[in-house]
């Protein structure tokens, strides 16, 4: 129902630094929760970070705090990623995701299924 479009995947090194963009369609960008998620081989699909509609309020999954940034420009229907300080652990591939919910619950914020639109994931690789 939002076709989302991911990019900035790439390969880093330790310590290094990339930005992820996410570009979604739908008038009413600026309603929607926006949120980060990763899976790295072999693992589950896990919560990074997520956004309301309109960045009043922010969440992260505790390993990327202070790292991470969240951030989006609702004129562009555009949600970021700036990622800092990587780490090889970082290594996943990245999955943008919307969430059209009428309501907003907090505790559904990291949640799997509380999103409805996804995008097709850009690789990030962090070598030691």
């Amino acid at each position: 129902q939002v076709h989302l479009v991911e990019s900035g995947g790439g390969v880093v090194q330790t310590g290094g630094s990339l930005r992820l963009s996410c570009a979604a369609s739908g008038r009413t960008f600026r309603r929607y929760v926006m949120g980060w998620f990763r899976q790295a081989p072999g693992k589950e699909r896990e919560f990074v970070a997520a956004s309301t509609g309109s960045g009043g309020s922010i969440y992260y999954a505790d390993s990327v705090k202070g790292r991470f940034t969240i951030s989006r420009d609702n004129a562009k229907n555009t949600v970021y990623l700036q990622m800092n300080s990587l780490k090889p652990e970082d290594t996943a591939v990245y999955y943008c995701a919307a969430d059209r919910s009428t309501i907003f619950v907090p505790s559904r914020v990291r949640e799997l299924d509380e999103y409805d639109s996804w995008g097709q994931g850009t690789q990030v690789t962090v070598s030691s």
